[in-house]
């Protein structure tokens, strides 16, 4: 485990307790902030002195975005397959020597997005591919709340809009085409605080997504319109509910003039629920193990948010629309 802070210290909690694996260790300089790991013996200050105490088959790299490419070569050359937290690095480049690493090791990796093992973003999906939605339309996306202190050197985009920018991409089956973005910096820091990103994705399908940390209060939702209703997904709470076209006809005019598109039945669905970076960690055991159902997050899928955020930036500082290579 690399890295104890505010995602790190989850993992190293859902490791710790998971039977499928033996915990070796963990590696931050700063030590164990948050008393995550039982035996304090086990966390060390440097990736070097980590593997010296043996060979690993697995790590989690969820040191600050900068340092990734320098944590996964080191680990990948010991033989050390990888899950990479998101964004999988800095800029496109550094993702692209990431994957180059990884190929050269012949080790496996993956990407945390963990918003992808949400069960009701993975229900929803699953429902909108069985074509419950029809035809559809828009994909919107909304994570706004507090500034976190966690925060050190980026923006929104590449801390928290990457989740939006992988979502409505794997959401919607096709890739990101091309982005139009406002941002605004409120906060008095170098990096924006607040972005509206409008887009299309190769297959025709129109997104938008709304993130930032000025707001007072925390939300995480997703919806989904197409032609027989909308589906909307509160990733905070694992709720999934529909809010189906009605069928129903009335004689009142006026309330058919107000409601606009006919308002029907309301459905929230009953949905297993299991912590969503658990089912990630499982997802990566299975490709490490080499299982064929294993649903991690390709290098390739990653560093296609990196680049689609870069794109984000370029059109925010440009106010021009800009195409993504290979749209």
């Amino acid at each position: 485990m690399l890295g104890l802070g505010m995602i790190g210290r989850h993992h190293a909690r859902l490791l710790q307790a998971s039977p499928r694996v033996t915990f070796a260790g963990a590696v931050d300089p700063a030590g164990d902030r948050h008393g995550v790991v039982h035996d304090p013996a086990l966390v060390v200050p440097t990736v070097r002195e980590l593997l010296d105490r043996g060979p690993l088959d697995l790590a989690v790299v969820a040191v600050p975005t900068e340092e990734h490419l320098g944590a996964v070569r080191e680990l990948v050359a010991a033989g050390v397959s990888v899950l990479v937290e998101k964004p999988l690095a800095a800029t496109g480049g550094e993702a692209s020597a990431i994957i180059d690493a990884v190929r050269e090791a012949g080790v496996h990796a993956a990407v945390g997005h963990v918003e992808r093992f949400n069960p009701a973003l993975i229900e929803l999906r699953r429902r909108v591919g069985d074509g419950q939605l029809g035809d559809v339309f828009l994909i919107a996306t909304e994570r706004v709340g507090p500034f976190p202190d966690r925060i050190r050197d980026v923006g929104v985009v590449k801390d928290l809009a990457t989740h939006d920018l992988d979502l409505v991409s794997w959401l919607g089956g096709a890739p990101v085409e091309r982005v139009a973005a406002e941002t605004q910096h409120r906060m008095g820091r170098e990096h924006e605080d607040l972005v509206l990103v409008t887009g299309r994705l190769a297959e025709g399908v129109t997104f938008n997504v709304n993130v930032d940390w000025v707001s007072p209060t925390k939300v995480r939702r997703t919806r989904i319109l197409g032609e027989r209703g909308m589906l909307v997904a509160d990733t905070l709470t694992a709720d999934l509910t529909f809010y189906a076209n009605g069928q129903v006809t009335s004689d009142w005019a006026a309330s058919q003039q107000l409601r606009g598109v006919s308002e029907g039945d309301m459905t929230r669905y009953a949905l297993e629920r299991r912590e969503p970076l658990l089912v990630e960690l499982e997802h990566f055991f299975d490709l490490v193990a080499g299982h064929p159902g294993a649903q991690a997050v390709t290098l390739e899928e990653g560093r296609q948010a990196v680049r689609t955020a870069e794109a984000v930036l370029e059109s925010a500082a440009s106010g021009q629309t800009v195409v993504l290579d290979g749209a």
